[in-house]
């Protein structure tokens, strides 16, 4: 794993000769080595299609690709980081909360509606993510940004988790997600609980929560 945890807002990236990193653009705090930022104006990997895509699915975010040999510093307006380690699973995360990963991770999109359908694009307008998501799948390691600290919430079989939709970070593993809802009498004269609206995850893997109902 390329990243280290220096304290919950900064990570140290190893760069290494014949391997990359990308990671989002300016968030590099320091360096030490010989260590080259070039912009990435493919938005990641997958070239120029992929690009495209990316763009049309609004999860295009500005990245840079990080070579050399040495170590960086990174952090991001003050967001807490978490470090997320992927060992041949998908890790499913809006495209803003990507602070750097490994660049031997394999980048793509995925359609909100493709996974819970019709309540899977209702999702993203209730979560205010869109219609899609960024992937990254493979072996390495990705840090994402979030409001307060980030907690792991292991999704079993027999035991779906159930999230808030603007406390929702990313999820990886073999993992169905959407969204579900608790509307009932109360609700609709205005004595609700104010949780409507929950992210259901089923499954095998696991779901990172943060500490706020506050997107990025």
């Amino acid at each position: 794993m390329p990243f280290r945890e220096i304290n919950s807002k900064m990570i140290e990236a190893t760069v290494q000769p014949g391997t990359k990193i990308f990671s989002q653009r300016g968030a590099m705090l320091a360096y030490k080595g010989d260590v080259s930022f070039t912009p990435n104006m493919q938005g990641g990997q997958g070239g120029l299609a992929s690009m495209i895509g990316r763009r049309v699915a609004g999860e295009a975010t500005p990245l840079m690709t990080v070579e050399g040999s040495g170590t960086v510093l990174f952090g991001h307006g003050g967001h807490h980081i978490q470090v997320i380690g992927l060992s041949g699973d998908t890790l499913y995360v809006e495209a803003d909360r990507l602070l750097a990963f490994d660049g031997t991770l394999q980048q793509g999109t995925m359609f909100m509606g493709s996974q819970g359908g019709v309540m899977g694009m209702v999702r993203g307008q209730v979560s205010g993510q869109g219609l899609f998501t960024t992937t990254l799948k493979g072996h390495g390691a990705v840090a994402v940004m979030a409001h307060g600290g980030v907690i792991e919430v292991p999704i079993t079989p027999q035991r779906p988790v159930h999230v808030d939709p603007q406390a929702y970070v990313a999820h990886h593993g073999d993992v169905r997600n959407k969204l579900s809802t608790a509307l009932g009498w109360r609700d609709m004269v205005g004595r609700g609980s104010g949780e409507a609206f929950q992210l259901e995850l089923s499954g095998t893997g696991a779901v990172y929560v943060q500490a706020s109902e506050e997107k990025l």
